[in-house]
């Protein structure tokens, strides 16, 4: 059924029902983790992806422990390594006095096979899969094609599509909406997508400026307090993410100019050239859920069904396993012979965990590095700097910030 409440017209043609027994609306990382992990199990799938290919531009960066645990039997967490940068520690820091409490991820040992954050774009991570995928006889990725549509007609799903101007209706037993924020295949549920937009917008930028070298200490992840207002900085290769929290009072128009940005910049580090700034983007932060993560034969995951705010790197993360849970529960449906209630386990599984240890977590990390008042600053150091200083309590933390807990609460549910 449309949007507007009407049926899809008669479909150009039709691909059977056994030519893909899974759709996947959504290239984007999550949804291509899908498509992989079917594709390994010999299960027909098709990806249908809007954009022409994948588009290498500003979106998350931080890979996780278990994320980079779950992903190296794919042969994937070989490859992000080889071109991200492990990063051992971050920190929180208040600018300019640099005193900081640095989180060491190597407690972590015995509990991961990779103690410590990847920083690794996240394009990197869908070229890989997809080059997985285009070496397998059992996907197919579409690109510059949009699902419109997709109607559970109980014993199969009707997914309408678009591609060179032209519709065509496939059907398929399982479809899963990986398409991300304004989901067409959430709408198709005709789920809400509650929860709330923070008043901010961040300005994100890159630059090949050396941070490194003029301030002490710094980690390639480093979460920073500044006069009224605060700032992060995140390594890739080659160049330095910054995330700018700027002046809500100001249009935003305004500091997105070039100069706008250069002074923003130029609090971090001041220096008497400008800043040479490669790419630059605002965005809105959001936390937002679906109410159920199935619905019949349709299924979300990741930013399809959740959206948190990026502060401690949990939503892409969190999307990666959604992936490897619900390619769990449709493998032993499609192939194990389990009934249809296995993918309610999905749901159980991975909503409160969105729920309670993304949705609520990524909050806190935020309302953190937003505190204004220079005492509670203080406060809220020495206390970070007490955890780091004692093995356990720092063990718990990492444990939490890393997403091993949530994990581990995920899996004790039956």
């Amino acid at each position: 059924m449309t949007s507007d409440g009407a049926h899809p017209s008669q479909p150009a043609s039709i691909t059977h029902t056994g030519d893909a027994e899974v759709i996947i609306a959504g290239g984007g990382p999550v949804g291509l983790c899908v498509a992989l992990l079917l594709a390994e199990q010999q299960i027909p799938v098709t990806v249908v992806e809007a954009e022409a290919a994948i588009i290498r531009d500003l979106r998350a960066s931080t890979f996780h422990p278990p994320t980079l645990d779950m992903l190296e039997p794919l042969g994937i967490t070989e490859m992000m390594i080889s071109r991200g940068i492990p990063c051992p520690h971050w920190q929180i820091r208040l600018h300019p006095s640099g005193d900081r409490a640095v989180f060491d991820l190597s407690v972590l040992e015995g509990e991961t096979r990779h103690p410590y954050r990847l920083q690794c774009e996240q394009w990197k991570l869908s070229e890989a899969l997809l080059e997985k995928l285009q070496q397998s006889r059992h996907a197919q990725v579409r690109f510059a094609s949009k699902v419109e549509a997709a109607e559970d007609f109980g014993d199969h799903v009707r997914v309408e599509i678009e591609a060179d101007g032209r519709r065509e209706t496939l059907r398929t037993r399982y479809v899963v909406g990986a398409d991300g924020a304004r989901s067409t295949v959430r709408r198709s549920m005709g789920l809400p997508f509650e929860g709330m937009t923070y008043p901010e917008t961040t300005l994100l930028v890159t630059t090949l400026f050396p941070f490194e070298e003029y301030l002490e200490g710094i980690s390639n992840v480093s979460y920073c307090w500044k006069e009224n207002g605060n700032f992060s900085l995140l390594k890739v290769p080659g160049r330095w993410r910054v995330s700018i929290y700027p002046d809500e009072n100001i249009p935003i128009d305004d500091q997105m100019t070039p100069e706008a940005l250069d002074a923003s910049l130029q609090v971090i580090v001041p220096r008497d050239a400008a800043y040479d700034i490669a790419e630059q983007r605002p965005y809105r932060v959001h936390m937002r859920m679906v109410p159920t993560y199935r619905q019949g034969r349709m299924l979300l995951a990741g930013d399809a069904a959740h959206l948190n705010t990026p502060a401690g790197g949990m939503g892409l993360n969190g999307g990666i396993h959604d992936a490897f849970e619900l390619a769990a529960a449709l493998i032993d449906v499609l192939r194990h012979g389990a009934s249809e209630a296995r993918l309610d386990a999905y749901d159980r599984r991975r909503r409160p965990v969105a729920r309670e240890d993304i949705l609520a977590q990524a909050d806190r990390n935020r309302a953190r590095m937003r505190e204004r008042d220079p005492a509670r600053r203080r406060e809220l150091l020495r206390d970070l700097q007490a955890t780091v200083n004692d093995r356990e309590k720092l063990r718990a933390f990492l444990r939490r910030s890393s997403m091993l807990e949530g994990l581990a609460k995920s899996a004790a549910i039956a």
